[in-house]
C-alpha cells in the first residue's frame, strides 16, 4: 500500500474524520476480500497546522502576493509529509485548495485535489447545477466553478457578501470542533433560502458534512429535501483508490 500524508488542523474535527474514513474504508476493502482482523490500513502520517494561525494569514481575493505567508505554512507542512516518506497527500480542508497551485510549488509528491473529486462526484450524481457552500475563501474563489464547468455542471452565481459572511460565521460557531446540536437546522435553513430547485449542494467545508452523521461516508445523499454532495467523502475515496492500487 502507498503511504498517505494528511495535512490537517483546519479544522481538527475534519482531520479526525478523514483518518477514520480512510481506515474504515480500507477495512471494508480488505474484509470484502476475505482478510481477517486486525484488518490492514494504509500507512499514514498526519501533519497538523494551527487554524488560528492560518486564519490570520489569509490574503485578499485577487492579491496573489498577500497569500505568501499562508501558502508558506502549508508548503512547509507538505514538505514535512514528503520527508516522512508519504507517496501522496491530501489536505483535510477545502479552503487551502484555493491556494493549491502555490502550496505545491517545490513539492514533488502528488497532492489530490478535492475540487476535481467533488466535481466528478456531482456529475456522477446526475446534477447539472450546483451551489457551493463553505468558508468565505471557498465561496469567493472560482476554483469550484471552474472544476464543475469542466464536467458540465454550472455553479450558481456567487452569493451576496452578507450570505457568504453568514455561512462563515455558521461554520465558526456551529461546526468548529464538530457539529453543534443546532448545526443541521441552521444549515438546512440556509439551503432553503439560497438553493434553487434541482440544485446539488456541495458541502465544501470539511466540517459541514458532520451535520449529517449518517452520511459521513456517502459521496451523494438526500436530506431535508435537498441533494447534497460530500466533497470530503469523494476526496477520501480517491485517496483510498490510490493507496490501495
Amino acid at each position: 500500500m502507498k503511504k498517505i500524508g494528511i495535512l490537517g488542523g483546519v479544522g481538527w474535527a475534519s482531520t479526525v474524520d478523514y483518518y477514520r474514513a480512510i481506515c474504515e474504508g480500507a477495512g471494508r476493502h480488505f474484509a470484502a476480500r476475505g482478510a481477517t482482523s486486525p484488518l490492514p490500513t494504509p500507512p499514514i502520517t498526519i501533519e497538523s497546522v494551527t487554524q488560528s494561525e492560518t486564519r490570520a494569514l489569509r490574503g485578499r481575493p485577487g492579491d496573489e502576493a498577500s497569500w505568501a505567508a499562508f501558502d508558506a505554512v502549508f508548503r512547509k507542512a507538505m514538505l514535512t509529509l514528503e520527508g516522512a516518506g508519504c507517496d501522496f497527500a491530501v489536505i483535510a480542508s477545502n479552503t487551502p485548495h484555493a491556494r493549491l497551485h502555490a502550496i505545491r510549488q517545490g513539492v514533488t509528491m502528488p497532492i489530490l485535489s478535492i475540487f476535481t473529486e467533488a466535481a466528478q462526484a456531482t456529475a456522477q450524481a446526475g446534477s447539472r447545477r450546483a451551489l457551493v457552500l463553505g468558508t468565505a475563501v471557498t465561496m469567493q474563489a472560482l476554483d469550484y466553478a471552474q472544476a464543475l464547468a469542466e464536467v458540465g455542471v454550472t455553479a450558481n452565481a456567487r452569493l451576496p457578501e452578507a450570505a457568504i459572511a453568514e455561512m462563515q460565521a455558521m461554520i465558526d460557531a456551529d461546526f468548529y470542533g464538530g457539529a453543534s446540536p443546532r448545526a443541521r437546522e441552521r444549515l438546512l435553513a440556509f439551503c432553503a433560502l439560497h438553493a434553487d430547485p434541482g440544485t446539488a449542494i456541495l458541502l465544501a467545508c470539511t466540517e459541514l458534512p458532520l451535520a449529517f452523521p449518517a452520511h459521513l461516508d456517502d459521496v451523494a445523499f438526500e436530506a431535508g429535501g435537498f441533494t447534497f454532495v460530500n466533497p470530503s467523502a469523494a476526496h477520501v475515496q480517491a485517496a483510498l483508490r490510490l493507496a490501495l492500487e
